[in-house]
């Protein structure tokens, strides 16, 4: 025993020594060197040791990471790189890594797997065979391939986005924490953001996720679902969530009524969270809605609302003749499509014209997540994005009857009104999975938050019927939890 102490003595001296002259060779070379760059690789190296030792930190370090951290990366083609794009295959890494070590190589079980698995290896298929068929009549550039590369990842990205929270979060706390991380950063810079006075001093500290469709939609969702369905929710976080509410639907009707994708995905989050949480009103709320639109009353408000004959005519009428030009081009080969971002290059090789404008060299965007999904992968694409979808739609609606009361009660419907909202603003652009020539990677900052919360539906499907955290509407041990950690 003395031996082995003696041992461990001078193991743990030698270590101390090790660290010791590592930090003053990092401030040497920081001294001499200083600059962002090396600071950032000091930060990285970092966080990797703590990532390896709990890969679960490495989830609201990818929020922040989407929220805060304003970098762009040039990879010299048209596709620019940020730090929520480098993070994900990185935790995915560090995530593989830490299963090796401990021997235990685990992937969350789900009916939501296969198709999302099946869609990202159709997505590279349709790349193959794009590439194999291309026509020579259209030109391409050198590093198109590396384009096409990167709308692929956008795909995988999202997709293991998703895996990660389903399978690193094994536990309703590091649920909770992940969404507490979110609902802070995300609704109290919202909070700011719409300030008076205000808001603009702190835009060059945020992402352009703050300007993006998804971003509202998820802090909506979240914080409507808590406050509707968590009743353990105390006073102070209670406000908090209201305001954050308040910011996003004066953001989305009032600041950007302009941008009709905020307030129509808004909707669709408050009118499923609604019929969610109040079934007694469902029939009536139906009832009114014939009424208003037997009466053409319903129709020509929104119209109006939306911007009426002047935006219909500077984008709606453009977009229906842009979406013509891409399923034109798509029908080339409609099973597999062109290859993730093939269909700019067909699209481009004829000029457009749109009334009395005229475009020699066109731009082509179909700002329709679904053209485009159908342009990049054909119909196998689109199917097998709708297995998915539906899956996950009936993964909530288990768990809805599982969980009835505390956080994940308010989680798996504000999931459910999430994928709602994030379904219905895709008919307006490709904001979920974003086109690597249109919104891009920059937007992807945003999507990828939703995907990255949806799969906290995996993450409570796998915590077994056992745990009964939160089942029972009167559980004490549900009212403790929710007390501790929402209080």
């Amino acid at each position: 025993m003395i031996t082995t102490l003696r041992d461990r003595s001078r193991q743990y001296n030698l270590s101390a020594i090790l660290i010791a002259l590592a930090v003053l060779a990092l401030a040497f070379l920081l001294g001499r060197r200083a600059s962002p760059l090396w600071l950032g690789l000091l930060v990285a190296g970092i966080g990797s040791v703590a990532l390896l030792a709990r890969p679960v930190l490495g989830l609201p370090a990818l929020v922040l990471a989407a929220l805060v951290i304003p970098l762009e990366i040039s990879t010299g083609t048209d596709v620019k790189l940020n730090a929520a794009a480098l993070l994900i295959p990185a935790l995915a890494v560090l995530w593989l890594l830490d299963m090796i070590r401990r021997r235990q190589l685990r992937f969350a079980a789900s009916p939501v797997n296969r198709p999302l698995l099946l869609f990202v290896a159709a997505s590279l298929l349709s790349l193959l065979i794009g590439r194999a068929t291309w026509s020579p009549m259209i030109p391409i550039s050198s590093n198109f391939l590396l384009v096409q590369l990167a709308q692929w990842a956008i795909f995988a990205f999202s997709a293991l986005a998703f895996w990660l929270t389903g399978n690193l979060v094994v536990d309703e706390r590091w649920l909770w924490r992940l969404t507490a991380t979110f609902l802070l950063v995300g609704g109290g810079l919202a909070i700011v953001r719409i300030l008076p006075g205000v808001g603009g001093l702190v835009g060059p500290l945020t992402t352009v996720a703050f300007v993006r469709a998804p971003l509202w939609v998820l802090l909506a969702a979240l914080a409507g679902g808590q406050l509707l369905f968590n009743r353990d929710l105390s006073v102070p976080w209670r406000a908090f969530l209201a305001a954050a509410l308040g910011a996003s639907l004066a953001y989305a009707f009032v600041q950007q009524q302009e941008a009709t994708s905020n307030w129509v995905g808004l909707a669709a989050v408050l009118g499923t969270l609604i019929w969610l949480r109040f079934p007694r009103l469902r029939w009536p709320v139906a009832l009114i809605i014939v009424i208003l639109i037997v009466l053409g009353v319903l129709f020509p408000s929104i119209y109006e609302f939306a911007g009426g004959d002047r935006e219909w005519e500077t984008s709606g009428g453009s977009r229906l003749t842009l979406i013509e030009r891409v399923v034109e081009v798509t029908m080339r080969n409609p099973v597999t499509g062109l290859g993730p971002a093939a269909y700019r290059p067909y699209a481009n090789a004829r000029p457009l014209q749109y009334l009395r404008a005229y475009w020699v060299e066109p731009k082509i965007n179909s700002h329709n997540n679904y053209v485009d999904l159908f342009a990049h992968g054909g119909i196998l694409g689109l199917i097998l994005f709708a297995w998915f979808s539906v899956e996950v739609a009936q993964l909530g609606l288990r768990l809805r009857r599982r969980y009835t009361a505390g956080f994940a009660a308010g989680y798996v419907n504000a999931m459910l009104a999430a994928g709602a909202g994030a379904l219905v603003i895709m008919l307006l652009a490709d904001w979920i999975l974003p086109f690597v020539y249109n919104i891009g990677f920059p937007g992807f900052q945003a999507s990828v938050l939703v995907w990255l919360f949806m799969g906290g539906l995996v993450a409570l499907e796998n915590m077994g019927q056992g745990d009964t955290e939160t089942q029972g509407r009167g559980e004490k041990k549900t009212r403790r939890q929710g007390e501790g950690e929402m209080g």
